[in-house]
């Protein structure tokens, strides 16, 4: 892969002081906010309309952030090319959290109304196509990389349909949660860290340990989600609470490896006990995994910025 090299973005981002360059994540993630925003624009109102009530609403970027981030951290300068496929990768997220609020019927999401709530179901729907069809268009010149986002992206409907499944038929044991989570959230994490070292053209090795990164937060990510869905109202999380719990997908799964009633008992069950404490254990487990794995980049800023991603998933009240 032969990187271009304009480094635009990157004089804009890197802060100078004295002999340390350090970055500006804020304005890093301005950038991709930016970008996805233009991208969404369609000649029809509603779908660009839609697409950035969305996008604006926020959201904590750690996708696109751990993806620019491992690319930095490895030496990479050229954010112009790496960029749009930490848009892309966040545009993955974002359509699959407008088809997630129509089939929750969350009304709120990021602190403002759903797409489902201010539009409608049938034009949600067709916002988080149009969402997904963007991704093709940002991805469409990257060879090698599509291939990992197309894995992820599969991984991702497998794991929400394995959830829907299982709920279904009553059967969301311990070790369809774990499955579940790790197809549906935590495969694009790992996609963002690969990426991020693969567009830094490194060893194999790094590559797959950034990846196993990226796996580690997102599983410490989603547990995290559904514990807060389990304990927080809709202020503290910016969505409609309960919602996973009601429909028996969420953290209550993992106390036990018996198949759990997929209504109001689960979260009879899920806040009994040290059930939430396991829970979080279990996500800072992952985070610690996830720190180990960051032993194969160099020290600096950067990589300290990594380091705190896995604070913020675990810290975080939202």
């Amino acid at each position: 892969m032969t990187l271009q090299r304009s480094h635009s973005i990157y004089n804009e981002i890197a802060v100078q002081d004295n002999d340390t360059v350090s970055i500006d994540v804020d304005a890093l993630v301005r950038s991709v906010d930016d970008l996805m925003m233009n991208e969404v624009q369609s000649e029809v109102p509603v779908l660009t309309d839609a697409s950035r009530h969305i996008i604006s609403s926020g959201g904590k970027r750690i996708r696109p952030q751990l993806l620019l981030l491992t690319y930095l951290s490895l030496g990479g300068r050229d954010l112009e090319y790496a960029m749009p496929v930490a848009a892309a990768i966040e545009l993955v997220h974002t359509a699959s959290v407008v088809h997630d609020d129509i089939n929750d019927h969350g009304m709120v999401r990021r602190g403002r109304e759903s797409v489902n709530a201010k539009w409608g179901r049938t034009f949600a729907l067709l916002t988080g196509d149009y969402l997904f069809t963007k991704v093709y268009d940002l991805m469409a010149d990257y060879g090698r990389a599509n291939r990992v986002v197309s894995d992820a992206t599969t991984a991702l409907v497998e794991g929400e349909t394995l959830q829907a499944y299982a709920v279904k038929n009553n059967d969301l044991s311990r070790e369809v949660y774990m499955r579940v989570i790790a197809l549906k959230t935590a495969e694009l994490f790992r996609a963002a860290g690969k990426l991020g070292a693969m567009f830094a053209e490194t060893d194999e090795h790094t590559i797959e340990e950034m990846g196993e990164f990226g796996f580690n937060i997102g599983m410490a990510f989603q547990i995290v989600d559904d514990i807060l869905d389990l304990t927080a109202d809709s202020e503290q999380t910016g969505k409609t609470s309960n919602l996973d719990v009601d429909q028996g997908k969420g953290i209550a799964s993992i106390v036990g490896d018996e198949p759990q009633d997929p209504m109001a008992a689960i979260k009879a069950k899920a806040l009994a006990g040290d059930a939430i404490e396991k829970g979080r254990m279990l996500a800072q487990s992952f985070v610690n995994q996830a720190e180990d794995n960051l032993d194969v980049l160099p020290d600096g800023p950067e990589k300290e910025h990594l380091r705190a991603l896995g604070r913020l998933v675990i810290e975080r009240s939202y």
